[in-house]
Protein backbone atom coordinates (compact mmCIF):
# COMPACT_ATOMS: atom_id res chain seq x y z
CA UNK A 1 0.00 0.00 0.00
CA UNK A 2 3.41 2.21 0.26
CA UNK A 3 2.35 3.30 -3.67
CA UNK A 4 0.02 6.25 -4.21
CA UNK A 5 -3.11 5.21 -5.50
CA UNK A 6 -4.65 6.51 -8.65
CA UNK A 7 -7.47 8.28 -6.11
CA UNK A 8 -5.32 10.33 -3.94
CA UNK A 9 -4.69 12.44 -6.89
CA UNK A 10 -8.34 12.47 -8.66
CA UNK A 11 -9.39 15.47 -8.85
CA UNK A 12 -12.40 17.17 -7.19
CA UNK A 13 -15.90 16.99 -9.25
CA UNK A 14 -17.08 20.15 -9.08
CA UNK A 15 -14.74 23.05 -10.80
CA UNK A 16 -13.36 25.45 -8.07
CA UNK A 17 -11.21 28.44 -7.67
CA UNK A 18 -8.43 26.98 -5.75
CA UNK A 19 -8.06 28.91 -2.18
CA UNK A 20 -4.33 28.74 -0.38
CA UNK A 21 -5.67 27.26 3.54
CA UNK A 22 -4.41 28.80 6.50
CA UNK A 23 -1.91 25.33 8.02
CA UNK A 24 -2.47 25.71 11.81
CA UNK A 25 -1.49 22.13 13.19
CA UNK A 26 -3.91 19.27 12.34
CA UNK A 27 -6.33 21.99 10.78
CA UNK A 28 -6.54 23.48 7.32
CA UNK A 29 -8.31 26.59 7.34
CA UNK A 30 -10.28 27.86 4.52
CA UNK A 31 -11.53 31.12 4.69
CA UNK A 32 -13.88 33.30 2.79
CA UNK A 33 -12.46 36.29 0.64
CA UNK A 34 -13.83 39.43 1.38
CA UNK A 35 -15.19 38.26 5.15
CA UNK A 36 -16.21 41.49 7.12
CA UNK A 37 -16.57 39.55 10.41
CA UNK A 38 -16.27 36.23 11.96
CA UNK A 39 -17.48 33.31 9.33
CA UNK A 40 -19.49 30.31 10.44
CA UNK A 41 -17.27 27.19 10.02
CA UNK A 42 -17.30 23.64 8.18
CA UNK A 43 -15.31 21.36 9.78
CA UNK A 44 -14.23 18.15 7.76
CA UNK A 45 -13.37 14.65 9.44
CA UNK A 46 -11.65 13.02 6.67
CA UNK A 47 -11.92 8.93 5.79
CA UNK A 48 -9.28 6.59 7.67
CA UNK A 49 -8.03 4.37 9.15
CA UNK A 50 -4.88 4.90 7.09
CA UNK A 51 -1.40 3.49 8.67
CA UNK A 52 0.59 6.12 9.50
CA UNK A 53 3.31 5.10 7.74
CA UNK A 54 1.99 5.80 4.35
CA UNK A 55 3.19 8.59 2.30
CA UNK A 56 0.39 9.30 0.82
CA UNK A 57 -1.38 9.46 4.23
CA UNK A 58 -2.28 13.23 3.90
CA UNK A 59 -5.93 13.71 3.38
CA UNK A 60 -5.90 17.18 3.93
CA UNK A 61 -3.52 17.55 0.72
CA UNK A 62 -5.83 15.13 -1.63
CA UNK A 63 -7.72 17.53 -4.59
CA UNK A 64 -11.13 16.33 -3.03
CA UNK A 65 -11.18 17.94 0.23
CA UNK A 66 -8.79 21.12 -1.00
CA UNK A 67 -11.91 21.41 -3.02
CA UNK A 68 -14.43 20.86 -0.74
CA UNK A 69 -12.59 23.71 1.36
CA UNK A 70 -12.43 26.22 -1.53
CA UNK A 71 -15.92 25.15 -2.75
CA UNK A 72 -17.23 26.02 1.23
CA UNK A 73 -15.06 29.35 1.31
CA UNK A 74 -16.44 30.28 -2.60
CA UNK A 75 -19.79 30.08 -0.41
CA UNK A 76 -18.89 32.12 2.51
CA UNK A 77 -18.13 30.13 5.14
CA UNK A 78 -14.72 29.33 6.56
CA UNK A 79 -13.41 25.11 5.90
CA UNK A 80 -11.62 23.12 8.16
CA UNK A 81 -10.04 19.90 6.89
CA UNK A 82 -8.37 17.96 9.39
CA UNK A 83 -5.69 15.47 9.54
CA UNK A 84 -6.72 13.16 12.43
CA UNK A 85 -4.62 10.91 14.29
CA UNK A 86 -6.75 7.68 12.65
CA UNK A 87 -4.51 4.93 11.70
CA UNK A 88 -6.55 1.58 13.36
CA UNK A 89 -9.50 1.35 14.82
CA UNK A 90 -7.91 1.35 18.34
CA UNK A 91 -7.50 4.84 17.53
CA UNK A 92 -10.91 6.68 17.49
CA UNK A 93 -10.62 7.45 21.25
CA UNK A 94 -7.50 9.72 20.42
CA UNK A 95 -9.14 10.71 17.11
CA UNK A 96 -11.91 11.98 18.91
CA UNK A 97 -10.25 13.99 21.39
CA UNK A 98 -7.64 15.40 18.52
CA UNK A 99 -11.25 16.73 16.75
CA UNK A 100 -12.82 17.89 19.96
CA UNK A 101 -9.74 20.19 20.71
CA UNK A 102 -9.02 20.87 16.75
CA UNK A 103 -12.78 22.85 16.98
CA UNK A 104 -12.07 24.52 20.38
CA UNK A 105 -8.85 25.55 18.23
CA UNK A 106 -11.18 26.80 15.75
CA UNK A 107 -13.73 28.51 17.93
CA UNK A 108 -11.12 30.64 19.44
CA UNK A 109 -10.16 32.39 16.35
CA UNK A 110 -11.51 35.70 15.95
CA UNK A 111 -12.25 35.26 12.35
CA UNK A 112 -14.39 32.23 13.52
CA UNK A 113 -17.96 32.37 14.33
CA UNK A 114 -17.86 30.32 17.32
CA UNK A 115 -22.21 29.82 17.32
CA UNK A 116 -22.02 28.47 13.95
CA UNK A 117 -20.06 25.33 13.25
CA UNK A 118 -20.91 22.27 10.86
CA UNK A 119 -19.06 18.98 11.31
CA UNK A 120 -19.06 16.57 8.12
CA UNK A 121 -18.03 13.41 8.43
CA UNK A 122 -16.66 11.11 5.28
CA UNK A 123 -16.08 7.80 4.96
CA UNK A 124 -14.34 5.72 7.73
CA UNK A 125 -14.34 8.89 10.01
CA UNK A 126 -18.21 8.48 10.27
CA UNK A 127 -18.29 6.59 13.65
CA UNK A 128 -16.25 9.77 15.13
CA UNK A 129 -20.33 11.59 14.62
CA UNK A 130 -21.19 9.40 17.98
CA UNK A 131 -19.92 11.62 20.50
CA UNK A 132 -21.65 15.02 18.63
CA UNK A 133 -24.75 12.97 18.70
CA UNK A 134 -25.03 12.01 22.36
CA UNK A 135 -23.63 15.27 23.19
CA UNK A 136 -24.96 18.16 21.01
CA UNK A 137 -23.59 21.86 21.88
CA UNK A 138 -25.96 24.37 20.94
CA UNK A 139 -22.87 26.25 18.67
CA UNK A 140 -23.47 23.18 16.84
CA UNK A 141 -25.74 23.97 13.57
CA UNK A 142 -25.49 20.70 11.35
CA UNK A 143 -24.18 17.27 11.48
CA UNK A 144 -23.23 16.24 7.88
CA UNK A 145 -21.99 12.45 6.33
CA UNK A 146 -21.11 11.33 3.13
CA UNK A 147 -20.70 7.53 2.07
CA UNK A 148 -19.75 7.36 5.67
CA UNK A 149 -19.26 4.18 7.74
CA UNK A 150 -21.63 4.01 10.71
CA UNK A 151 -21.44 0.78 12.32
CA UNK A 152 -19.93 -2.29 12.80
CA UNK A 153 -18.24 -4.77 10.39
CA UNK A 154 -17.14 -8.48 10.29
CA UNK A 155 -13.59 -8.04 11.40
CA UNK A 156 -14.05 -4.39 11.67
CA UNK A 157 -15.72 -3.93 15.37
CA UNK A 158 -15.99 -0.24 16.53
CA UNK A 159 -16.05 0.19 20.52
CA UNK A 160 -19.53 0.70 22.00
CA UNK A 161 -19.70 4.43 21.99
CA UNK A 162 -17.82 4.40 18.24
CA UNK A 163 -21.57 2.96 17.44
CA UNK A 164 -23.52 5.96 15.28
CA UNK A 165 -26.80 4.82 15.85
CA UNK A 166 -26.62 3.46 19.30
CA UNK A 167 -25.62 6.54 19.83
CA UNK A 168 -28.79 8.32 17.47
CA UNK A 169 -31.30 6.33 20.25
CA UNK A 170 -29.90 7.82 22.94
CA UNK A 171 -29.62 11.26 21.51
CA UNK A 172 -31.46 14.52 22.57
CA UNK A 173 -32.35 17.64 20.83
CA UNK A 174 -30.49 17.48 17.76
CA UNK A 175 -29.62 19.58 14.14
CA UNK A 176 -30.11 18.87 11.03
CA UNK A 177 -28.35 16.05 10.16
CA UNK A 178 -27.43 15.66 5.84
CA UNK A 179 -26.37 11.83 4.81
CA UNK A 180 -25.31 11.34 1.36
CA UNK A 181 -25.30 8.00 0.50
CA UNK A 182 -24.39 6.09 -3.00
CA UNK A 183 -26.16 3.41 -5.17
CA UNK A 184 -22.42 1.39 -5.72
CA UNK A 185 -21.84 1.02 -2.00
CA UNK A 186 -20.14 -1.71 -0.26
CA UNK A 187 -22.97 -3.78 1.06
CA UNK A 188 -21.53 -3.99 4.53
CA UNK A 189 -21.36 -0.14 4.63
CA UNK A 190 -24.71 0.68 3.23
CA UNK A 191 -25.90 -1.88 6.17
CA UNK A 192 -24.62 0.65 8.41
CA UNK A 193 -26.43 3.70 6.83
CA UNK A 194 -29.29 2.29 6.95
CA UNK A 195 -29.88 1.11 9.83
CA UNK A 196 -28.80 4.64 11.34
CA UNK A 197 -31.88 6.16 9.13
CA UNK A 198 -33.76 3.25 10.29
CA UNK A 199 -33.00 5.11 13.98
CA UNK A 200 -33.19 8.38 12.44
CA UNK A 201 -36.72 7.84 11.32
CA UNK A 202 -37.95 5.94 14.57
CA UNK A 203 -36.14 9.04 17.08
CA UNK A 204 -38.01 11.47 14.71
CA UNK A 205 -34.68 13.10 13.71
CA UNK A 206 -34.44 16.12 10.98
CA UNK A 207 -32.28 13.95 8.52
CA UNK A 208 -32.15 14.47 4.86
CA UNK A 209 -30.91 11.87 2.45
CA UNK A 210 -29.23 12.36 -0.89
CA UNK A 211 -29.02 9.11 -2.61
CA UNK A 212 -26.53 9.37 -5.44
CA UNK A 213 -27.79 6.38 -7.37
CA UNK A 214 -25.02 5.63 -9.64
CA UNK A 215 -22.41 6.76 -7.24
CA UNK A 216 -19.21 5.20 -6.31
CA UNK A 217 -18.13 5.14 -2.95
CA UNK A 218 -16.06 8.49 -3.16
CA UNK A 219 -18.01 9.57 -6.05
CA UNK A 220 -17.02 13.07 -5.17
CA UNK A 221 -13.50 12.39 -6.80
CA UNK A 222 -14.55 8.66 -8.77
CA UNK A 223 -17.63 9.35 -10.53
CA UNK A 224 -17.19 12.53 -12.64
CA UNK A 225 -20.83 12.94 -13.52
CA UNK A 226 -23.36 15.68 -13.53
CA UNK A 227 -25.39 13.48 -10.47
CA UNK A 228 -22.39 13.64 -8.67
CA UNK A 229 -22.05 17.55 -8.66
CA UNK A 230 -25.49 17.86 -8.17
CA UNK A 231 -25.26 15.51 -5.13
CA UNK A 232 -22.28 17.86 -3.93
CA UNK A 233 -24.04 21.03 -4.01
CA UNK A 234 -27.40 19.85 -2.51
CA UNK A 235 -25.23 18.99 0.35
CA UNK A 236 -23.11 22.04 0.54
CA UNK A 237 -26.33 24.19 0.52
CA UNK A 238 -28.20 22.32 3.73
CA UNK A 239 -25.29 22.49 5.67
CA UNK A 240 -24.25 25.95 4.38
CA UNK A 241 -28.17 27.41 4.88
CA UNK A 242 -27.84 25.32 8.64
CA UNK A 243 -25.02 28.09 9.19
CA UNK A 244 -27.03 31.37 8.46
Amino acid sequence: MSETPDFVNAPFVLPVEPVAPERIGIIDLYLPEGATGPSPAVVFVCGGPLPAELPWNRPRDWPVYRGYGSLVAAHGAAAAPLQLPLHEYADFPRAAQALAQAIETLRADPRIDADRIAIWFFCGGGPLISGWLRETPEWLRCLAATYPVLGSRPGKELLPEFEPARALAEAGALPPIVLTTVGLEDPLIAETEARFVEVAQEQGVRIEVIDVPNGHHGFDFMDDTQESREAVLQALKSVIDSLK
